[in-house]
């Protein structure tokens, strides 16, 4: 799946629409500022890190003249605060378009019998936690748009574990049952005319950026997304319509055998 706005995105699905980030603070999340900006959207980032995000709303603003780009410092691990974040947002701007859920991170383990149960533990809180925080907060929101989107970011390793990735792969397909639950919630409010919005999950083998480039110039990064291309993959999801999006997990690499 493209996008079919094409150049500089102006006057397509996006123009006017207004998206939140959470996780934006990351290279993944800076892409998507920058990427939402351009199509036109109103964008709204948040991380836990105030330094990372001021990063990429300030790159976002400066690469596109005239765009509106915010960032806040929000707690996902945190209901409450979640919930008053989604508030906020649709009071200043009227409307919530978008979710895209690029909150991350990875622990693994050399074999299965050396997992640390640990890192489950950090992971759940990570790639779940603000899973459900994000999807309940910003469901009403969603659906009231007439054209919302929760995306949500995967890994291909969720529907086939290997060994040293049980906890990372179980917070994975957990984040992906919950994500698909929400996507049932706006197929069966959608009734007999379709769903007004939808929830999918986006899946990567993994994600490059330049920095990892830069870091292991040898490498080949093989299946790999450029978090570029993920971001115009977010963008692409506004030009289909919500009931060929709804429920499902749009592969950005080569499903596993």
């Amino acid at each position: 799946m493209t996008s079919a706005t094409g150049g500089n995105g102006r006057g397509g699905a996006l123009e006017g629409a207004v998206v939140a980030v959470a996780g934006a603070g990351g290279p993944a999340g800076h892409a998507a500022l920058l990427r939402l900006a351009e199509a036109g959207a109103v964008v709204v980032g948040a991380d836990a890190d105030p330094q990372r995000l001021a990063q990429g709303v300030d790159a976002a603003r400066f690469a596109h003249g005239g765009a509106t780009v915010t960032g806040d410092t929000v707690d996902l691990l945190d209901l409450g605060e979640t919930r008053e974040w989604a508030r906020r947002t649709e009071k200043e701007f009227g409307r919530i378009d978008g979710l895209v859920h690029l909150v991350g991170g990875w622990r693994g383990s050399a074999s299965f019998a050396e997992t640390d149960l640990g890192d489950w533990d950090a992971l759940e809180r990570l790639l779940v936690r603000t899973v459900q925080h994000t999807s309940l907060a910003f469901e009403g929101p969603l659906q009231r748009s007439g054209k919302g989107r929760f995306l949500l970011v995967s890994a291909a390793g969720a529907g086939k574990p290997t060994a040293g990735n049980a906890a990372y792969a179980a917070a994975k397909a957990a984040a992906e049952a919950w994500t698909l639950a929400l996507a049932d919630s706006f197929r069966k409010q959608g009734g007999e005319a379709g769903p007004r919005a939808a929830a999918a999950i986006l899946v990567v083998k993994a994600l490059v950026h330049d920095a990892m480039r830069a870091e292991r110039p040898q490498a080949k990064f093989a299946g790999f997304t450029d978090v570029r291309e993920l971001a115009e993959e977010i963008t692409g999801t506004w030009d289909q319509p919500a009931e060929e999006v709804n429920g499902n997990r749009l592969w950005l690499t080569k499903k596993p055998a």
